[in-house]
């Protein structure tokens, strides 16, 4: 595999990316999938397309081996007239405040809500957190969404604030 480093051409970034060409070798088929999917999907190039793919690929693999802090999504539709449901729901994100970061939740027709959970924290626990939500009765259909990232802390959070915050909420 041949490997040409060059600095990526971006004027708006500050700091230059440096990307590296590599050469893949597909089938016909496989190269037709993909200039379809560029053009239905608006990538500006098989590069992004292909750069997009693997970065998800990737994603997923440290999703699975690893155990290493991520930011992402529980999304899940539900019937919100199951029987407690709502209450199940929220005790879950309670139970785990420390990855549950926010959440929202838009009552779509009939008795369906969509929610929308942003959490952050090792994979393994995400997975755990998003399974035991989507897995509630009521829950028709549920996804986690993990991305290699985190959540810039805005405010530095002490045992002694969480002692305080303990004492003023008796």
């Amino acid at each position: 595999m041949k490997r040409n480093t060059k600095p990526a051409a971006r004027e708006t970034q500050k700091k230059r990316e440096t990307v590296s060409r590599v050469s893949l070798s597909l089938s016909e088929q496989l190269l037709s999938e993909l200039d379809v999917m560029v053009g239905e999907r608006g990538f500006a190039s098989r590069s992004q397309a292909v750069g997009t793919i693997l970065h998800r690929s990737l994603v997923e693999h440290q999703h699975k081996v690893g155990d290493r802090v991520m930011v992402g999504t529980i999304t899940i539709a539900y019937d919100h007239t199951a029987n407690g449901l709502g209450e199940r729901l929220a005790n879950l994100q309670r139970k785990h405040i420390d990855e549950v970061i926010s959440s929202l939740h838009v009552h779509l027709m009939h008795h369906l809500t969509l929610e929308v959970v942003l959490v952050q924290g090792p994979a393994k626990k995400l997975e755990a957190i998003a399974n035991a939500m989507i897995t509630e009765r009521g829950v028709l259909s549920g996804r986690l969404e993990l991305v290699a990232a985190l959540i810039p802390q805005l405010h530095p959070f002490t045992k002694d604030d969480a002692k305080k915050a303990r004492r003023t909420s008796k």
